[in-house]
């Protein structure tokens, strides 16, 4: 009898441990960001954008509107610190926490040339192992971190991001216009000048020909800024680091440094700790860069940041930019960086499909003479999501439950929202954890079953002697 009741508090002690055990770790310990891993994941998965379409018999307008607690304006720095100027060029995991990685809005546009495009969107230029993905390899080297987007047919193994096509093949795909346009406006390096940087994507991420917007600002042989602010022009040689850091960008201070209103680097001038000037000059952009105008500024009132771009329908440039037409039908895909976030961790949206006096799944609006009436322009509700780190050999391979419906096309908003996309990103960068937790819960459970049985057990025969 004493070794029954023995028995039976053991058991009962074991089985109220467990139970105590699974209540309080489950579910917890999983979702924890780790920067040394690359791992940051937004507290909002999703983000509202707004969009409207516009355009006449020469140009196409878009207009942006997407919240943002405060603008972020400020992108690498050149800053005067312990007697020396050092560079401050960041690409954070996750925010910056002096906020100085600057707002940025991209925009891949097709003409039906990249047809998986028009099915998933933005996740066919993302490779394995891209830049600031969590390393699977150690042996992977600073080089790596140059992987970029690029197109699925550009590589002959999906899987191995270096085994690009020849050269014969990359010609051949993108003669045929197998290329995404990438408009590219950033709140610092590009909008100041009225201007959107200008790039495609191929078997890389490239710039289009001719003059960017900005140019360094940073003498290498010298260790020092080339050009200063000009103090007669604006008051100023330098920002001061707290200013910077504040996020202070009011018409009292130049956020940015513009060829107009600067001149050559003083090194005579007495320096003081904490001078800041940009590591960038903005210049007026040519050739195919210079496509991309921003119709007045993009501002941030109230929370939001409101963005219009302009551009030719037919820019000249038929190799790097998208040529429209009235009567086409494209698609395109947004991403939006903001809260000082760079690199990957921004938000994205599916594919959308735009039409030209052409039925499709949104219409833009024709309007005559210089500039829509945007009161009667349709806005559209896009919801942007945290893509993780979901990878187009990811997508297409048998680990993916959905691999089957890819190949037969199906496209992705047949069968996905936004907030399960999100969620699926952020599943795929704690896939480790989430299996760990899996089988502790499994071990849990059978114990605790286990220990139920026997108590129950213990108990009847308890009852029947």
């Amino acid at each position: 009898m004493l070794r029954r009741r023995s028995a039976l508090l053991a058991v009962s002690v074991l089985f109220v441990a467990v139970l105590l055990v699974s209540l309080v770790t489950h579910g917890t310990g999983v979702i924890q960001n780790d920067p040394a891993r690359n791992i940051w994941v937004p507290g909002q998965l999703t983000l509202p954008l707004q969009l409207q379409v516009a355009f006449n018999d020469d140009e196409i307008l878009f207009r942006y509107r997407w919240p943002a607690d405060r603008p972020h304006r400020y992108a690498d720095l050149l800053r005067f610190t312990d007697g020396r100027w050092q560079r401050v060029a960041r690409s954070p995991i996750g925010p910056d926490p002096d906020g100085l990685t600057e707002d940025r809005l991209t925009m891949m546009v097709d003409d039906g040339s990249v047809p998986e495009f028009q099915r998933y969107g933005g996740y066919i230029t993302v490779g394995a192992d891209m830049r600031d993905f969590t390393p699977q390899d150690a042996a992977l080297g600073e080089e790596d971190g140059y992987r970029r987007k690029y197109l699925p047919a550009t590589r002959t193994d999906p899987q191995d991001w270096y085994s690009i096509a020849d050269a014969a093949t990359l010609h051949g795909l993108h003669d045929a216009g197998y290329f995404l346009d990438l408009w590219h406006w950033r709140a610092q390096l590009s909008n100041p000048i009225g201007r959107s940087d200008d790039q495609h994507i191929s078997w890389y991420r490239l710039y289009d020909s001719g003059d960017g917007p900005f140019t360094s600002n940073w003498d290498g042989a010298a260790q020092r800024p080339r050009l200063m602010f000009d103090p007669e022009r604006t008051g100023i040689r330098a920002l001061r680091w707290e200013d910077v850091t504040a996020g202070h960008t009011d018409s009292d201070i130049p956020y940015h440094l513009a060829e107009a209103k600067a001149v050559p680097f003083d090194r005579r001038h007495e320096w003081r700790e904490g001078d800041v000037i940009p590591g960038q000059v903005l210049r007026e952009p040519s050739g195919a860069r210079a496509a991309i105008r921003v119709q007045g500024e993009g501002r941030w009132t109230d929370g939001h940041w409101d963005v219009t771009l302009r551009r030719a329908l037919d820019t000249g440039h038929p190799l790097e930019d998208k040529i429209l037409h009235p009567k086409g039908v494209y698609d395109i895909a947004v991403a939006v960086h903001r809260d000082g976030t760079a690199s990957r961790w921004h938000y994205v949206s599916m594919p959308l499909q735009i039409g030209l006096d052409r039925p499709a799944e949104w219409v833009a609006s024709r309007f005559d003479g210089d500039v829509p009436d945007w009161d009667r322009v349709p806005v559209h509700e896009i919801e942007l999501f945290y893509p993780g780190q979901v990878s187009w050999p990811r997508l297409t391979s048998e680990i993916h439950a959905g691999a089957p419906y890819i190949a037969k096309g199906v496209p992705v908003k047949f069968r996905h929202k936004e907030a399960q996309l999100a969620q699926y990103g952020v599943e795929i960068e704690f896939e480790r954890e989430i299996r760990r937790q899996w089988w502790l819960s499994l071990i849990a459970g059978l114990v605790l079953i286990a220990s139920f049985v026997l108590s129950v057990s213990l108990i009847l025969g308890r009852e029947r002697s």
